[in-house]
């Protein structure tokens, strides 16, 4: 059963949804009700460690996401987030040495189509990715989000937490 909730964050409203107690979306914004979104029903509950996790997150408590996720995409596009989520916490690659990492430099546009995709904003990091310069290029949730959440990880505040997590799993104890 999909079930969805709408939680406030730093960056403003964003929507989580869950198929079958899994994460299967995270999202800038609140659903327009009138149409058919296919996020199943509104929720109060559910959501309890995400929302927990996110707060961590944006309390610099925590530097990557230990939830149970469904990812729904090619076998390109996991791959792609696969790598992203492997981008250690503060730090940044550019879409060429991505597509570099998957085998070919030639597909640094099919690696940003892919980003696009990512249903799980924040939880799979995709505003560690810029461009070759260092660039800020397209980001789901905008490009003021994606600066605001680089400016976040690589703050004072945070790096005792980029700190540990570089050495470590990525999940405080």
């Amino acid at each position: 059963m999909r079930i969805h909730k709408s939680v406030v964050t730093p960056l403003g409203v964003f929507t989580l949804a869950s198929d079958e107690g899994a994460l299967c979306a995270v999202f800038p914004g609140i659903p327009d009700p009138a149409s058919d979104h296919g996020l199943g029903r509104i929720v109060e509950d559910g959501f309890e460690e995400a929302e927990r996790q996110l707060a961590e997150y944006f309390a610099g408590q925590r530097c990557c996401f230990d939830l149970a996720t469904e990812m729904r995409g090619t076998d390109f596009q996991r791959r792609v987030w696969a790598e992203v989520d492997a981008i250690p916490y503060g730090q940044t690659c550019s879409y060429k040495t991505l597509a570099i990492r998957l085998g070919d430099a030639a597909k640094a546009r099919g690696v940003g189509a892919a980003l696009s995709r990512n249903p799980l904003n924040i939880v799979i990091p995709t505003h560690r990715v810029v461009g070759s310069r260092g660039a800020l290029t397209g980001y789901s949730a905008g490009i003021g989000s994606k600066r605001f959440l680089l400016d976040h990880e690589a703050s004072d505040a945070t790096a005792a937490m980029r700190l540990q997590c570089a050495h470590a799993a990525g999940v405080p104890a």
